[in-house]
């Protein structure tokens, strides 16, 4: 069964937490890629922005349920995630619409293991890493790509 490293692409491109929104959608667009590994300033991963993070700025606010009994106001939903949405639809660079402590795999975790991670975390954009270093990424694409060559 094929690994990461077989399907991984090497030559990764990345961001920088202080790029602009604008400047993500452009590179996204002119690449033709759906995400990207957010690096810090000592090249350690961070993040991966995707373009549903860009998409979430575009959408409707969601005002969250409440009920309110003897003068307290009691959230039905998790007023934390409500939080987080209007922070990413405000957002200005990377650093505020991407997602901090992304999920990750290794060089060796095979393919049916990845497809798994992808549908259950609902997650396109993997960075493959090698310990602490990104050593490739691996979308959606890649995935299919590989089932496409193996049928």
């Amino acid at each position: 069964m094929q690994k990461a490293i077989d399907i991984m692409t090497k030559d990764v491109i990345t961001v920088t937490p202080e790029m602009t929104v604008t400047e993500l959608a452009l590179l996204l667009a002119s690449h033709g890629i759906s995400g990207a590994p957010v690096l810090g300033p000592d090249g350690g991963l961070i993040g991966v922005v995707t373009e549903n993070d860009l998409i979430d700025q575009k959408k409707k606010i969601h005002i969250p349920t409440v009920v309110t009994i003897l003068d307290s106001v009691i959230y039905l939903e998790n007023p934390d995630r409500i939080g987080k949405e209007m922070k990413k639809m405000a957002g200005v660079t990377v650093k505020d619409i991407c997602t901090a402590e992304p999920v990750t795999v290794g060089e060796d975790t095979q393919i049916d293991e990845i497809a798994t991670i992808m549908a259950e975390k609902k997650v396109h954009t993997l960075p493959v890493m090698r310990g602490d270093a990104l050593v490739g990424i691996i979308g959606k694409r890649d995935v299919i790509k590989t089932l496409i060559s193996a049928g």
